[in-house]
């Protein structure tokens, strides 16, 4: 069987990266006595699928990943997966949803079509510097294209940004931004690179990755 599950990867876990994560994710479903499924050949691995990786420091409120059990044996009660999970994970990964899903359907990163993130500046922007920001942000989905480039690679940003918005600021001034950024093949739109576009360095931002969206859920 084939287990989506829900869960958001926050703390010190911000730190973890991609292929690390798959590690703590195999050592969990070991910890909460769960048969995980195996590879064929002369390496077996654990069939576990991230949809998508989270760059050191992002944290992440509902990613996703897919998880291979040996099948239950028949008439078997559906096990409360959510609550065997949880107490085996490490801090800052938490359960939110547990469903089975077609054991058979693509691989679950070729089912992201894009990914919403919310981008929390650090400092208080002045009044002045507030409004220059609501220019260039309209500035960028003015415009016709937004030539970039990735490790050598040219890309335009432009068809990459589904949107683009400034969130009202709070009490104590701090602004955010929240973006939606298509995932297609050959390109990813990243939030580091609108920021760059947008004249905001990395580090005086923090990152989280909201939502991921599957094809069938994206309302088209």
């Amino acid at each position: 069987m084939r287990l989506r599950l829900t869960f958001s990867k926050t703390g010190s876990l911000r730190y973890t990266g991609h292929l690390d994560l798959h590690t703590i994710w195999e050592r969990t479903i070991r910890r909460a006595g769960l048969p995980l499924r195996y590879t064929q050949g002369f390496h077996p691995s654990p069939k576990i699928q991230l949809a998508s990786a989270l760059p050191l420091g992002f944290s992440g409120c509902r990613e996703i990943v897919d998880i291979w059990l040996d099948d239950l044996p028949p008439d078997s009660p559906v096990p409360p997966y959510v609550e065997l999970i949880q107490p085996a994970a490490p801090p800052g990964l938490t359960i939110l949803a547990a469903d089975q899903v077609e054991e058979h359907s693509p691989a679950l990163q070729t089912q992201v079509v894009s990914a919403e993130y919310e981008v929390t500046l650090l400092e208080p922007l002045p009044v002045s510097e507030a409004s220059t920001l609501s220019e260039k942000v309209s500035g960028l989905l003015a415009a016709a294209s937004l030539p970039a480039e990735r490790r050598g690679k040219a890309y335009d940003l432009r068809l990459l940004i589904e949107g683009l918005s400034i969130l009202p600021a709070d009490e104590s001034g701090t602004i955010c931004l929240r973006m939606r950024l298509a995932a297609r093949e050959g390109a990813t739109g990243r939030p580091e690179a609108v920021l760059e576009a947008l004249g905001i360095a990395l580090e005086s931002a923090r990152i989280e990755r909201t939502q991921i969206i599957l094809k069938g859920n994206d309302g088209g």
